[in-house]
């Protein structure tokens, strides 16, 4: 103990108030808030209820209430990643059953819903997203993917929002479609539209056309996109003007169409949208007098700013957040709703007025009795990462006020690689994050070349490179930390999720710089992916980010885990939903086959009923509970914690 009186307790064996009930029993996800005139929407995804998605309703003055029965599930399997599950007109909902995959129709709270799209030939073979309804509140417009005959088919649709006719389509032909939206009189219909080989923020193309009170449309034309633009998020102003988000600059700014002239409305070095993975997420919303809201993101931070068109100007407004990416913003009048995430307190559904941001707390992702001393905030870090370019991340050290680490010991430190692996991570408050650090370990969450946030050069930078960049700038982070000794460079663990599994199986492979990994159902064989792949929206994803495919089938080979496994010695704890339709078991359990064939420290957990990410709290338990257990022993700590064992075959005991 030192003179101060607080205890020395080893790097990772510190007790913390983050437990696995907090991260499992007592947190939920949430999502895509909605202000009305009766009041605020918003989604709840509840771990404690099977992962189940639940559309919550508080009206102004009241408590909040479940909008749906107990057994509802309000999610879309759309991309399989869904998003834009629920629409509405006025107090009228359209909800996605992540059941059926129906549409159905709730007229108020508390009243059943009832399916208004007819049944399909089979289970979820028909699926909904990302609707919009005229304003008569007669009429949806909405995606549909169809899973007919071995083909997946995607469509926009329109059909009577009293589900009195069946759906018909009224746009189709190209691969992909997403966010139409009706203008204000429901005259006119905007959506965009891509093909293989892109994805969505590689280049698209934003088309409008005329919609018929028969639900149809003429004389759709080209705004803008094209081979080298990604254009997202269409959005009519309440005057009836089309915005728009471009990169065409090399940032995703904000455009206006004005009698066939395109504006670029405050040219900016930031991000005015997200790569869109989900449908649904716009970042920008509008007030009654015409200024604009706006999420804007800056070297991987988002901050609110109000872009007035007339000056065009931006002003930021004096809030603690730093992502409000998990929801689109609303406005009404001049009342602001979204959900927000800062560094010290947990992600909300907040309120505000734009001219008085004084944000109110509508509910909180998880409880905030936690003293704020247990959080370690992320440092955003600059470093040289793959080929000498610069790189990104934000560090976060251990922290924990009731503890002290030996004066001779460096944390072990815990590398994430997010997935994507277009996207990017922020430093809001994140539990899981907090769970490793409060421990006495640190961690690193890399904004790899290839991330959003910095501009679409450094998005670029992983096109022909997956598999040497991610890697390149994961290494560059943990000696960059090593040498100005704030960690440990013998005890560094990589560990990421989807295409962050990739990353982390593959740099086990190829680099001496990590003594352990956990892979969360990653990608271990390029080809067998591209071959057996049942996941359409991404089936042609590897051509941008290692090439064509089988031209290049040398090059596939060559950044497959599986082929370099026998150059894997660290120990690695795999994670695999079984019903997985992105990256397929299969991946996971060639790994495993390789590993114990050449005994190699290993653990493998399968997972019931998951697919791509965990969702229900016993799974999610089991995870947290296993990759602590697999870092202690593999780092020779001993959490405090009761945790479930976790037997890693071949592992003999590290001793410290």
């Amino acid at each position: 103990m030192l003179e101060s009186g607080v205890p020395v307790a080893q790097h990772g064996s510190w007790t913390s108030p983050v437990t696995v009930d907090l991260l499992t029993g007592g947190a939920v996800t949430l999502s895509y808030v909605d202000l009305a005139e009766e009041g605020l929407y918003w989604l709840e995804g509840r771990p404690t209820e099977g992962g189940r998605s639940v559309l919550v309703f508080q009206p102004h003055g009241g408590k909040p209430v479940d909008a749906v029965p107990a057994d509802f599930n309000v999610r879309t399997r759309v991309h399989e990643y869904g998003g834009g599950a629920y629409w509405r007109h006025k107090g009228t909902v359209f909800c996605s059953s992540f059941d059926d995959g129906r549409v159905y129709r709730l007229d108020r709270a508390g009243v059943p819903p009832r399916p208004i799209t007819p049944e399909p030939p089979s289970l979820n073979a028909h699926r909904y997203a990302d609707g919009a309804v005229t304003p008569d509140g007669a009429t949806i417009v909405c995606v549909r993917e169809r899973h007919e005959r071995g083909e997946i088919i995607n469509e926009i649709v329109s059909f009577p929002a009293d589900g009195s006719a069946k759906p018909r389509v009224i746009l189709g032909g190209r691969d992909f479609y997403a966010s139409p939206r009706l203008d204000p009189e429901g005259r006119r219909l905007a959506w965009l539209n891509w093909d293989h080989p892109h994805m969505p923020f590689d280049a698209t193309d934003l088309c409008v056309a005329n919609f018929g009170s028969d639900g149809t449309v003429t004389g759709a034309r080209r705004v803008a996109g094209g081979e080298n633009e990604s254009v997202l998020d269409p959005l009519w102003s309440p005057s009836g003007v089309l915005h728009f988000v471009s990169d065409q600059t090399g940032w995703w700014n904000l455009y206006a169409e004005r009698g066939g002239q395109i504006d670029v409305l405050c040219p900016t070095a930031g991000e005015f949208a997200q790569a869109f993975w989900v449908f649904g997420l716009s970042q920008y919303t509008f007030l009654a007098d015409g200024r604009i809201v706006c999420a804007v993101t800056r070297d991987a931070q988002e901050q609110l700013e109000i872009l007035d068109p007339r000056g065009r100007t931006l002003a930021r407004l004096e809030l603690p957040y730093t992502t409000y990416s998990r929801s689109p913003l609303r406005a009404l009048g001049s009342q602001i709703a979204c959900c927000a995430g800062a560094p010290t307190s947990p992600t909300a559904v907040v309120t505000f007025a734009a001219d008085d941001p004084e944000p109110q707390t509508v509910r909180e992702s998880f409880p905030v009795d936690l003293d704020a001393r247990y959080f370690s905030i992320g440092e955003p870090i600059r470093f040289t990462g793959a080929a000498g370019e610069t790189a990104h991340a934000f560090f976060y050290p251990p922290t924990n006020p009731d503890f002290e680490a030996p004066v001779d010991e460096l944390p072990p430190l815990v590398v994430s690689i997010h997935g994507g692996p277009t996207g990017h991570a922020t430093n809001a408050l994140a539990l899981d994050t907090q769970f490793f650090t409060s421990r006495g370990l640190a961690f690193v969450d890399v904004n790899y070349g290839g991330s959003t946030g910095y501009g679409r050069d450094y998005r670029q930078r992983l096109r022909g490179r997956w598999g040497e960049v991610d890697i390149g700038d994961a290494v560059g982070a943990v000696r960059f930390l090593a040498d100005a000794g704030r960690v440990d460079p013998e005890r560094v663990a990589i560990m990421g999720g989807s295409a962050g599994g990739y990353t982390t199986l593959l740099a086990l492979a190829l680099t001496d710089d990590f003594g352990a990994g956990i892979s969360a159902y990653g990608v271990a064989d390029l080809e067998l992916l591209v071959k057996e792949t049942e996941h359409k929206f991404e089936s042609h994803y590897e051509q941008s980010l290692v090439g064509p495919y089988p031209d290049r089938a040398g090059l596939f080979r060559e950044r497959s885990p599986i082929n370099h496994v026998e150059r894997i010695t660290a120990p690695l704890l795999i994670l695999q939903g079984l019903e997985d339709k992105v990256v397929p078991p299969e991946q996971a359990e060639t790994i495993i086959g390789a590993l114990r064939e050449r005994g190699v420290p290993h653990a493998y957990l399968a997972f019931e009923g998951e697919g791509h990410g965990f969702r229900r709290a016993d799974s999610q338990r089991r995870m947290y509970e296993a990759e602590l257990s697999f870092l202690g022993q593999v780092f020779g700590f001993e959490p405090a914690d009761d945790l479930q064992p976790l037997h890693v075959e071949n592992l003999e005991p590290v001793q410290r």
